[in-house]
């Protein structure tokens, strides 16, 4: 089997393949069984060493996972920040930035992460001008050239996903961010939905900001987000959202203000998640040591395969068709989807289900064939006999 597929000698590592069809790393990557024995480390070192732990490797264990990030947005090495979730690091970067003057407009995708744009839109009560552009015609994918076309020297901020999280439609950042370049706006680029699954090249496309995290299709848990700033910028900017351990020196208290690191340290805040950072370590080590470009291979051909399987069963699609064009899933559109979600999760199948969308099916480098054709089968068998149903007044309650 791992002579056809290399990439399943790894599927060992993660113990819930064994026990299910597990398509949903677009939500949660599997974890690896080495996370336990991380964990098992980091309570050891508290039991044993108790403060101690901090000198011995928990306050440069921050460093050493944004390091590993780092690899995986093609990006080098001090320009990651760790933190709690998308929703801090995008708070940290946009702290850097006043609304009080004629550039103050923040233009961003209508399909963009619902949390992205609430953060973004709480801006307006601090006198930002919000630019949201509608979807493109196909109402799947956001459109780059309405995008570069909001773009004007009045704008400062600039949003967008790489790949749409409803869709999996893949968003070229390279036009956008050199038109803000013409202007002098600053790009901001949710990486959620590609790290772990598409090769990045941020430092390359000159992306100026990127926010995701390892908690999806880099397999390392709940906790394990991150920001990323373009070296070249660092400098320039200035977060009033900070703590302690952004300061150059940390542990000398320092009384007379704060003094910010010159690296992706500068956006730290306090003390950092060392749990969350233990149980990560694996998982994305794994990624890396598997290979993007060989994920990514894999990645289109499961894909690929998907769609083909949706198209012969007679489902709806509401994904790209083309390989080059789509993240790492394929969303399914099939009447009362949420029901159907749970009758599979009840034949041990995992994908998950989004209002305009429909199930979302991830398969990631750890799947196999064989799995995407019996989810689909299930689908059709589902819808078929009516085996939802069971599911449909709980689908059906309000919140």
């Amino acid at each position: 089997m791992t002579a056809a597929d290399p990439l399943l000698a790894f599927r060992d590592r993660f113990p819930i393949t064994a026990r299910a069809n597990y398509l949903i790393s677009n939500s949660l990557g599997a974890m690896p069984a080495a996370a336990r024995a991380r964990m098992g480390e980091f309570l050891d070192a508290w039991e044993r060493r108790g403060v101690r732990a901090w000198g011995d490797g928990w306050w440069i264990l921050q460093e050493r996972v944004a390091d590993r990030i780092a690899e995986a947005l093609g990006a080098p090495a001090g320009s990651v920040s760790m933190h709690q979730n998308v929703a801090v690091a995008l708070e940290m970067i946009l702290s850097c930035f006043a609304f009080d003057g004629r550039r103050n407009k923040v233009v961003y995708a209508d399909r963009n992460f619902p949390s992205d744009q609430y953060i973004y839109e709480a801006r307006a009560r601090r006198g930002a001008r919000l630019v949201r552009v509608p979807a493109a015609s196909d109402g799947i994918s956001t459109d780059v050239q309405r995008i570069v076309d909001a773009i004007d020297d009045e704008t400062l901020l600039v949003a967008v996903d790489h790949v749409m999280f409803r869709s999996a439609a893949i968003v070229d950042p390279r036009p956008i961010v050199d038109r803000a370049n013409h202007v002098g706006a600053f790009v901001v680029l949710d990486v959620f939905h590609s790290v772990g699954t598409l090769p990045l090249r941020l430092r390359d496309w000159g992306v100026h900001a990127a926010v995701g995290g390892a908690l999806k299709w880099l397999c390392g848990g709940p906790g394990n987000c991150f920001l990323y700033v373009d070296p070249e910028r660092v400098r320039t900017l200035e977060p009033t959202f900070t703590g302690w351990a952004a300061h150059k020196q940390p542990f000398a208290f320092s009384p007379h203000g704060q003094d910010l690191r010159d690296d992706g340290g500068r956006f730290a805040t306090g003390t950092p998640n060392v749990p969350a950072l233990h149980a990560g370590m694996d998982g994305i080590d794994t990624v890396l040591e598997a290979g993007l470009p060989a994920i990514r291979a894999k990645s289109q051909r499961l894909t690929q395969l998907l769609v083909e399987e949706a198209q012969r069963a007679g489902l709806g699609l509401k994904s790209p068709l083309a390989a080059d064009r789509r993240g790492g899933h394929v969303a399914l559109d099939v009447p009362d989807g949420y029901a159907v979600c749970q009758a599979l999760a009840a034949r041990e199948i995992v994908v998950d289900f989004r209002p305009d969308a429909g199930l979302r099916v991830a398969p990631h480098f750890y799947n196999t064939e064989a799995e995407v054709r019996a989810a689909v089968r299930a689908v059709r068998e589902i819808l078929d006999a009516g085996e939802h149903a069971r599911f449909l007044q709980a689908a059906r309650k309000p919140g």
